[in-house]
């Protein structure tokens, strides 16, 4: 019997989400007891909770997510465990040990406990971060894609978001993942199916562990 684990936060009214974004909001415009059926209206941005960034959400030159094939945001991953402290920086040497599970894998999941201070402001505030030295080493190997439990890749105050444009110039991105620390070092499919959405820039995603 497989095993899935849920790696994705709840999207809801209140939930956290990037300073500067309008929060979701959920309408119930239809009900059972008035209408036969129960529906509701969503608005939110293509880059809440749990999400995907394309290339194109950093990269003029960069593909949307449609235009990607689905075997695109499936394949077999790994995660490293790192716990990290306040403005603290991965840097390569924390990763070289795990070069074989980069060459052999297709998506690199970093775990740094930063997902406990969701819904908190300490989830906005002085998250650990990807070097530029080690998102180049991680960029020379054919991953489909890199997941992380931080809202960005980025410092909340970068003005060029160089750990994306470095990374999205061959993958795709996860943020705000959960439940990392849950998954064994290896021996794992991840899946981050995003919506079918036309010039999609991002999406939110059901992100699961299969064993």
């Amino acid at each position: 019997m497989k095993r899935v684990i849920d790696l994705s936060h709840t999207i809801c009214v209140g939930m956290p989400i990037y300073p500067g974004t309008e929060p979701p909001v959920i309408d119930v415009p239809c009900t059972v007891e008035s209408h036969g059926f129960y529906e509701r209206k969503l608005s939110f941005f293509s880059h809440t909770g749990t999400h995907l960034d394309a290339p194109a959400h950093m990269l003029a030159h960069g593909p949307t997510l449609d235009r990607m094939p689905v075997e695109t945001f499936i394949g077999s991953a790994f995660v490293v465990q790192l716990p990290m402290k306040k403005r603290s920086t991965i840097e390569l040497a924390d990763l070289r040990s795990y070069e074989n599970l980069f060459k052999s894998c297709d998506f690199f999941l970093l775990s740094t406990g930063w997902s406990k201070y969701w819904g908190q402001d300490d989830y906005f505030e002085d998250y650990p971060v990807l070097s530029e030295e080690a998102a180049l080493w991680i960029d020379s190997f054919q991953l489909k894609g890199v997941g992380v439990d931080m809202i960005s890749v980025d410092p909340m105050d970068s003005q060029d978001m160089m750990i994306h444009k470095i990374l999205l110039e061959r993958l795709v991105l996860i943020e705000n993942l959960t439940n990392l620390d849950k998954l064994p070092e290896s021996g794992f499919t991840f899946s981050c199916l995003p919506l079918k959405l036309i010039a999609a820039d991002g999406s939110p995603v059901r992100a699961v562990a299969v064993f």
